[in-house]
């Protein structure tokens, strides 16, 4: 080999050539973490234009794997080629000025150029990808000084590279995405690629290139700014926002990833604004006696309004609510008025498990709001699920859960099938065109109520409480019941969701303006 060994000397000294064990462990390990933090922190980014469904997931970390093989190969080539002292800082220092760029760059590409988000966002994971990944092969060259020391050498940094992959997936998903901002992250990690770019150079060849990176980072930073798309709150889930009224009243609109989540009246929780949301309203309102307080579970809460609602209608109700997102709880606290005594226990947990805690027959009734219009939790809507749900209901409970679907309504119908191999009584509320028959079923789509029981559903009472309610509402038609043959007719031949088999992400289409509390 031409390339000569690095001494314990020369790792501390600027100027001199090779690269020692610890220098280059510290190399391969940082930018192989860094590739995961750019990977999953991709995710969030994409989540409020694309959902956090099992395709952006897949998509993402198929780019992910493209950038490290592509990388990982043209690295090798050129290091054989090029003297890798030439190409370790450029590759640091250029993947980390895109990562630092990359927040303001996809958040102004998703508001004004939508139909390229796609392309420019597979650039953004792409470009420092490949370049941290071929770091690696840069350093393994100039660490094979000894043919018999090849496997020795190769298996450490290989394994180093490993266990920083696995350090920076841990430290991104437990650590840095709870406690900061997604566009901070990213800024933060590129100026340490950058940090890392102007070391490397000042151990080998002295560069100067590294101020005008710095500038790029400057610039990231201020592009995050002014760049369109912005949170009130980054929760562990979510891009948050509150929307005031825009007449001053006290209503306040909670938008999670960029759709309009809840409405909140704080002076007056009987104000509801959704029409789904009347919708539940109304089949709660006709199945138990007006008044009288019911224990409820909700699972999924949003801004927290039918247990508001119930609260207020229902004086002594009891509302437990399991909402996986604790940012999401903070805010109903600190920005939508929730009163600290008004029967309302929220537990930051997922809604399955909140299930499991539930004592059998403890409910009169659950409701289901944690189906959004781009994302499905989709262990919440399976037969398995449904016999929890089925589970904690007492014989008289009722189970109401917010759908939303649009096109063929593929998703809708299946959970529909799914409620129907658990419950004996099942019923739908929609817009007419959206759970009827013929050439415009299914033209519009959004939100649908299906309704579950063990005992016969009050129908004839649901329906006069829907019609009281049109009052206000953004529709002409009015939504109507479809239960017993008509409903076997929309169904169809939808197969029931089981944890063995439940492609949600497949089955909705997600398009047009959508609300989900």
């Amino acid at each position: 080999m031409t390339e000569p060994s690095s001494s314990p000397a020369a790792e501390g000294e600027p100027g001199r050539v090779g690269l020692g064990p610890r220098a280059a462990a510290m190399l391969v390990f940082g930018s192989s973490a860094a590739v995961l933090v750019v990977e999953i922190v991709a995710l969030r980014l994409l989540a409020p234009y694309l959902g956090l469904t099992l395709e952006t997931s897949t998509m993402v970390i198929g780019i992910a794997l493209t950038a490290i093989a592509f990388g990982s190969w043209l690295g090798g080539h050129i290091a054989d080629q090029v003297d890798p002292r030439r190409l370790i800082g450029p590759a640091l220092g250029v993947s980390g000025a895109v990562v630092a760029l990359t927040p303001s760059v996809l958040r102004t590409t998703a508001e004004w150029a939508p139909a390229v988000l796609l392309v420019i966002a597979s650039l953004t994971i792409l470009v420092p990808g490949a370049l941290l990944s071929a770091v690696t092969p840069f350093v393994t060259k100039l660490r094979l000084t000894n043919l018999a020391e090849t496997g020795a050498v190769v298996g450490r940094l290989s394994g180093v590279g490993t266990v920083g992959a696995i350090v920076g997936t841990v430290l991104t998903g437990f650590v840095l995405v709870s406690r900061l901002p997604v566009s901070a992250i990213l800024l933060g990690l590129g100026a340490l690629l950058v940090a890392g770019s102007a070391w490397a150079e000042w151990r080998t060849r002295g560069w100067r290139g590294t101020p005008a990176l710095t500038l790029v980072i400057l610039a990231g930073g201020l592009g995050v700014t002014v760049a369109p798309g912005g949170c009130d709150v980054e929760t562990k889930y979510h891009c948050a926002r509150v929307v005031a009224d825009s007449d001053g009243g006290d209503g306040r609109t909670l938008v999670l990833d960029g759709l309009r989540h809840s409405y909140v009246d704080v002076d007056d929780p009987t104000r509801l604004k959704f029409a789904y949301v009347r919708a539940i309203a109304s089949a709660v309102d006709a199945a138990f006696p007006r008044g009288a307080p019911l224990a409820a579970h909700h699972l999924g809460g949003g801004g927290l309004t039918l247990p508001r609602y119930l609260a207020a209608t229902r004086p002594g109700t009891r509302s437990l609510v399991s909402e996986i997102d604790g940012g999401v709880v903070g805010i109903n606290r600190e920005r939508l008025g929730l009163p600290s005594q008004a029967g309302i226990g929220v537990r930051v947990e997922d809604g399955r498990l909140g299930l499991r805690r539930l004592n059998t027959g403890s409910r009169d009734l659950v409701v289901g709001d944690a189906f959004g219009g781009v994302s499905v939790p989709w262990h919440l809507t399976t037969v398995e699920a449904m016999n929890d749900v089925r589970r904690v209901l007492d014989e008289n409970g009722l189970y109401v859960a917010n759908l939303i679907d649009h096109g063929g309504m593929d998703f809708a119908r299946a959970e529909v099938a799914t409620l129907r191999e658990t419950f004996e009584h099942v019923a739908v509320l929609g817009e007419p065109d959206d759970i009827g028959q013929g050439p415009t079923a299914g033209s519009r789509g959004g939100n649908l109520v299906v309704l579950a029981s063990g005992r016969p559903l009050e129908l004839r009472a649901t329906q006069r409480e829907l019609d009281a309610r049109r009052t206000g509402w953004k529709i002409t038609t009015g939504w109507k019941i479809t239960t017993g043959g008509d409903l076997d007719s929309w169904t169809g031949d939808a197969p029931p969701l089981t944890d063995d088999h439940a492609p949600v992400d497949q089955l909705l289409q997600a398009h047009g303006p959508q609300t989900g509390e």
